[in-house]
């Protein structure tokens, strides 16, 4: 009966109210989860430049993976709320074991990628001809990727687990799951980078042992503490029509966030191309998007706990509460933003320098180094002059990410109260079953504007700072798309309630 009533909840309570209550709790996991993300980066950057940069050309296949979990699982997340608010909860739950079924496909799928095509994958993204140190970047990005994508599983399940917990409104559980993953990895990453030497391969192991706690903790909490969605077995039954449905919503929103992916390779592509300013141009666009998602995510939560209210309230045929959620949420989001832009406005070089080491200190390292080298056991001096060379081009590295990090950090920044608009209005779309209208918003942004704009404003300009105002030209073009698509879906669903 509690849960029942938490789940009736969404259908009833103040929209004013119940905004902030189911969304505040993702909101603040998804912080925990940048922060992780973040820290990580900063360990394997302390540990070894190269690493950060092998991190960095991994992490679009990376997110490639964590695209078809979440995109599946908001497909899932979709169709249950609106089961329950529909009162079928035995749909639901059939249609929670349909979405055990797809996520652990989605593993599979990733399990002989980290087998066999790791090697092919990187391959595809380290250009020797512009990159220092390629081969050494090449070999510690296929560690990291085949190791995060190999043991997924658990990556796949936390995701399940989460959405499971939110459908119901049940956001504070979800919360707990993923901070039991993050607090996980955080603890871990020093001690295994560090401590063990394990460099990169650390990094990869502590965050799949986050994602498979993350996994087991959410799957205990669902069983004891989620009434209507608990999984039984005498409820699993392959169901077309249900798998149908998350599909409907699913897929499209699997290559919407997979097109954040094909974007980030296409400019890593772009930007290594820039012969002196290869390595550190891509290692700025790895650090923005770290930096970035302290400001998105909780856009993204707020989105996550929207999803559940849209999607139960459209069920219910509640148009006035569906209204006031939009109302609410954009009004919510656009404030997260703003406060975003003025930090990266106003701290652009010392959110940078978190990640790029002190570059005086890293020459003077470089030079000190070389004659130690030169006379240690077992290191003649061709090899010793090749490790002070790999040094110095570290440091060069580094210095050059703190002279154009924070006016990349500036320019890209100015977009990002564009963007509250379209990812709020593109959460909508998928709580109203409309995964389409949210995949044409994302490949008009991030592939057919982002990636032509970079290329044209590198060929006219030929500077890596004119390539950072491709960000604000997509988000401009996509918001406009966004708010006919939204008067589409209006006018043809919400005004019929």
């Amino acid at each position: 009966m509690q849960q029942e009533a938490r789940s009736r909840m969404l259908g009833t309570m103040p929209m004013n109210k119940l905004i902030p209550k189911v969304s505040l709790p993702i909101m603040v996991s998804m912080i925990v989860q940048a922060l992780y993300n973040v820290v990580d980066s900063i360990y394997v950057s302390r540990y070894d430049p190269d690493a950060l940069t092998a991190v960095s050309l991994a992490y679009p296949f990376q997110m490639l993976m964590v695209a078809l979990g979440v995109g599946m699982a908001v497909g899932i997340a979709s169709l249950l709320s609106r089961k329950l608010g529909e009162r079928k909860p035995e749909e639901a739950r059939r249609a929670a074991w349909n979405g055990f079924l797809i996520e652990g496909g989605n593993w599979l799928i990733f399990l002989i990628v980290g087998l066999a095509l790791a090697p092919t994958l990187l391959n595809l993204v380290v250009n020797a001809d512009t990159l220092k140190n390629a081969e050494k970047i090449r070999g510690l990005g296929i560690t990291y990727l085949s190791t995060v994508t190999t043991w997924s599983f658990g990556l796949f399940m936390a995701v399940l687990m989460e959405r499971l917990l939110q459908a119901t409104g049940n956001t504070v559980l979800s919360m707990i799951t993923q901070l039991a993953g993050a607090v996980t990895n955080i603890v871990l990453d020093p001690i295994l980078i560090f401590n063990a030497d394990m460099g990169v391969s650390g990094a990869a192991v502590a965050t799949v042992i986050g994602q498979w706690v993350s996994a087991g903790v959410g799957f205990a909490l669902n069983q004891t503490k989620n009434a209507e969605l608990r999984m039984h077995p005498r409820d699993f039954a392959v169901d077309g029509k249900l798998l149908r449905a998350i599909l409907a919503v699913g897929l499209p929103s699997t290559v919407m966030q997979a097109i954040g992916s094909v974007m980030n390779v296409g400019m890593n592509a772009i930007l290594s191309g820039f012969e002196t300013l290869g390595n550190a141009a891509v290692n700025v666009l790895n650090v923005y998007f770290k930096l970035q998602s302290f400001i998105f995510m909780p856009c993204f939560g707020l989105g996550a706990g929207m999803i559940a209210i849209v999607g139960y309230n459209f069920g219910a045929r509640l148009k006035e509460r569906v209204y006031a959620a939009i109302r609410i949420a954009l009004r919510y989001a656009v404030i997260i933003m703003a406060v975003g832009t003025l930090i990266f406005q106003v701290f652009p070089g010392q959110l940078m320098s978190v990640f790029s080491a002190e570059e005086t200190a890293a020459v003077s390292q470089a030079e000190e180094s070389a004659e130690a080298e030169t006379g240690a056991a077992g290191v003649d001096a061709e090899e010793a002059a090749r490790l002070r060379q790999e040094k110095e081009d570290q440091a060069l590295v580094a210095k050059q990410m703190s002279e154009i990090g924070p006016g990349a950090l500036r320019t890209i920044s100015l977009c990002f109260i564009l963007a509250a608009i379209g990812v709020t209005l593109s959460n909508v779309f998928q709580a109203l079953g409309k995964g389409l209208y949210s995949m044409t918003l994302s490949i008009c942004r991030q592939l057919l504007v982002l990636l032509p704009a970079a290329i044209l404003l590198k060929a006219v300009f030929g500077t890596v700072d004119a390539v950072w105002w491709s960000f604000l030209i997509a988000e401009g073009v996509s918001c406009v798309v966004c708010l006919l698509l939204y008067r589409k879906v209006r006018r043809e669903v919400l005004e019929k309630l």
